[in-house]
């Protein structure tokens, strides 16, 4: 069986202060880590372009590798984009009619122009990984009966044409088809255009039964230019619901399937812990999480975020202690790597 290395990381966000990110950054390096994913939001690309430019140089010198994520771009996960403002025709409409709030059609023409615009930002500071943070189409409940994006007038042509029956107001089989598709749509075209800079293509996608999730990701895994599926089992929310809920037993299963997926589709793979809204005392979590991702197989390993995403409203209540137990987590799985790299070799040394 050939060989993964054991790459570590996390996310960065909330910092545009290069002084301070360079402290920021050796500290991850100093722990171990390979990977920082750097956040360039709308704002970022127009406010930040050139601090970002440095802060990727300067994460390189400290010897991590940049991810560049796309956060906000599309609505959630992150900062909200301006995109909107310029283009409110591109707004994405729930199936009673109403307005999506911050999220844009992914079949909009001008959205997707916006998205290579912003792959051609990813090009100029540096970015040689862009990483697709969790695609989804929203929903919205009212009285009871859910309502689900897109039904603009754009996708309400594309559904007839395709199902042959005008698209109804109360998702089914059809719909269900239908986002996945323009998902895998979007991204192709997108992915295609980033894979012409040589650039590499990264994904999470979300556990559960949402638009795109491990359960409904084969088409966006087998495009030829996605080249890594991830998802991130995180367990905070369903630890509050539930005091008996394990959460080794969470993370490592949903490792697997995602590890499954991958190994189906010949693709790498991403896992994340969650490291914000961690509860105080309940940090211990962390390392449980960790131990389990690297039982379940996966050797790249990313934290959710920096110091416990000290700069997010969600962050950790004790930043500083969840940051020390991911650092401690990570530094655990690294030694096991080395003594089971070192053991190998021994026993090989021995049989000569």
């Amino acid at each position: 069986m050939e060989y993964t290395p054991l790459r570590l990381g996390a996310a960065y966000h909330g910092n545009r202060m290069p002084h301070h990110a360079q402290k920021d950054f050796e500290d991850m390096a100093v722990h171990g880590m390979d990977i920082v994913v750097h956040m360039l939001s709308h704002t970022d690309w127009r406010r930040h372009l050139q601090v970002m430019k440095e802060l990727v140089e300067r994460s390189m010198d400290a010897g991590l590798e940049p991810w560049i994520d796309n956060w906000g771009l599309a609505g959630s996960p992150g900062d909200t984009s301006h995109f909107l403002a310029y283009y409110p025709e591109a707004h994405a409409v729930y199936s009673n009619g109403e307005h999506a709030g911050i999220y844009p059609c992914l079949n909009s023409p001008e959205f997707r122009q916006f998205t290579k615009e912003w792959i051609d930002a990813v090009e100029y500071i540096g970015g040689r990984t862009i990483f697709w943070d969790e695609p989804y189409l929203p929903t919205k409940n009212v009285d009871g009966t859910t309502y689900y994006t897109c039904a603009c007038p754009r996708c309400r042509k594309l559904f007839e044409e395709r199902y042959g029956r005008p698209m109804p107001s109360v998702s089914d089989a059809d719909v269900a088809d239908f986002a996945v598709s323009t998902i895998a749509d979007y991204f192709a075209e997108a992915t295609a255009y980033s894979h012409g800079k040589g650039m590499v293509n990264s994904v999470c996608v979300m556990l559960g039964t949402y638009a795109v999730s491990l359960d409904s990701a084969d088409r966006i895994c087998a495009l030829p230019f996605m080249d890594n599926i991830g998802s991130d089992p995180y367990w905070v929310h369903q630890k509050k619901k539930d005091e008996a809920f394990d959460v080794y037993d969470f993370v490592y299963k949903g490792a697997r399937q995602n590890l499954e997926v991958c190994e189906r589709f010949g693709k790498e793979h991403n896992i994340w812990i969650q490291t914000y809204a961690n509860p105080r005392g309940a940090e211990e979590d962390i390392v449980e999480a960790v131990e389990a991702a690297y039982d379940a197989g996966a050797r790249t390993i990313l934290a959710w975020g920096y110091y416990g995403s000290e700069s997010n409203d969600y962050r950790a209540e004790n930043a500083p202690v969840t940051w020390a137990r991911t650092c401690e987590a990570f530094a655990r799985i690294r030694n096991r790597e080395r003594d089971s790299i070192f053991a190998a070799k021994r026993a090989a040394r021995l049989k000569k």
